[in-house]
């Protein structure tokens, strides 16, 4: 039985995206911690794009299995382990006169909207994992 049969596509997907969202919240992070810093850029995590085009079958190529021990992925899974996102910067239009670029409440912003989507994700695994425990013991 291949990983897609046991963890479909859904769960690897909510995977990868608590995993990607967990990284841009270090990010988001790091831009309010360094609002004061005189020249500091913000910087995002963008993987929404790179994200949807794994699942709709485009991808950077197959990743290779490094230990034989290591489970064969296929279709979708396999693609979206090579989704790593790309970080850029996000300066605001108008940086202070020491050049910092960080928007204190544009940060907030994109750090809550984050956090709802990263326990969105969460909550929404945690249910998949439910039913697949209720249909192993009910496969008894």
């Amino acid at each position: 039985m291949s990983v897609d049969g046991i963890f479909n596509t859904t769960i690897a997907t909510l995977g990868k995206s608590i995993d990607l969202r967990a990284r841009n919240q270090n990010l988001i992070s790091s831009n309010v911690a360094n609002a004061e810093t005189p020249n500091y850029v913000p910087k995002t995590l963008v993987f929404e794009d790179e994200l949807r085009g794994a699942l709709k079958g485009g991808s950077k190529g197959t990743p290779a299995m490094t230990n034989a021990r290591h489970l064969p992925l296929k279709g979708a899974s396999n693609r979206l382990q090579s989704v790593t996102g790309r970080v850029i910067e996000t300066p605001s239009k108008s940086p202070g006169k020491d050049g910092n670029a960080v928007e204190i409440e544009n940060e907030m912003s994109k750090m809550a909207e984050n956090q709802i989507m990263y326990n969105a994700s969460v909550q929404i695994l945690s249910k998949k994992f439910e039913g697949l425990k209720i249909a192993l013991r009910e496969g008894k």
